[in-house]
């Protein structure tokens, strides 16, 4: 057990290590990265298509799209017009830094804004792997239900920003969704950490975080 160990936490420290030099090659180009993850299903690719539209006179985006298999997200992300790179991780359920560098090399960094890296689908092992991202955001969909924060709490203290999606389902007379239970508990465990309730679906609430996106990718662009 403790050799187990030992390993994973070599592997997380020389991922971390490596983490430095995206950080540095992102600071040089000016671009901004948004390490975005969730459960299976929750609209991280809706999302992203959502704050484009709402962005794309202003910023230039591209997109990172980890799966373990398919090319579905991506091909949508290049329907709408947006820059994407396809990781394909072969059952592996997060990303780490040796996977995003190589797709990294495929995008014109200096000419890009933005890049969002749409994680694996998972609420448990992206949380552990540094990325060099600029931000980590993490989607919690209203029909996953408002306990999940107590179920992976690693991932809703590492993340900076708390998109809670598919806010439309609040109406439904059946919804039992706390969005004040879940703000609180946010609060307790993160307290510097955004909270953004929109639907990418009908786009309520997407041009706040758009717009709270755009300030931070300007920021670093000077």
């Amino acid at each position: 057990m403790k050799s187990v160990l030992k390993i994973k936490d070599d592997i997380l420290q020389d991922n971390a290590k490596e983490a430095q030099g995206i950080r540095q090659r992102l600071a040089e180009s000016g671009t901004y990265m948004v390490n975005l993850m969730a459960s299976p299903g929750a609209g991280k690719t809706s999302t992203i298509l959502a704050v484009v539209k709402e962005l794309q006179q202003d910023v230039t985006f591209a997109v990172i799209e980890g799966d373990i298999e398919s090319f579905v997200d991506s091909e949508k992300v290049k329907e709408a017009g947006i820059t994407a790179v396809q990781i394909r991780t072969g059952g592996a359920c997060h990303l780490d830094v040796p996977m995003v560098e190589p797709a990294l090399d495929l995008l014109d960094l200096p000419s890009t804004d933005c890049v969002f890296i749409e994680n694996i689908g998972n609420l448990v092992c992206p949380a552990e792997f540094d990325l060099g991202a600029d931000l980590n955001m993490m989607i919690l969909s209203v029909p996953e239900g408002h306990d999940k924060i107590l179920k992976y709490p690693l991932m809703f203290s590492m993340c900076d920003v708390l998109v809670v999606n598919k806010a439309d389902y609040l109406q439904l007379p059946s919804n039992n969704f706390d969005v004040e239970f879940l703000t609180e508990r946010m609060k307790a465990i993160n307290p510097e950490a955004k909270v953004f309730v929109i639907s990418a679906y009908a786009g309520d609430g997407v041009p706040e975080l758009a717009a709270w996106l755009k300030d931070q990718v300007h920021a670093k662009r000077g």
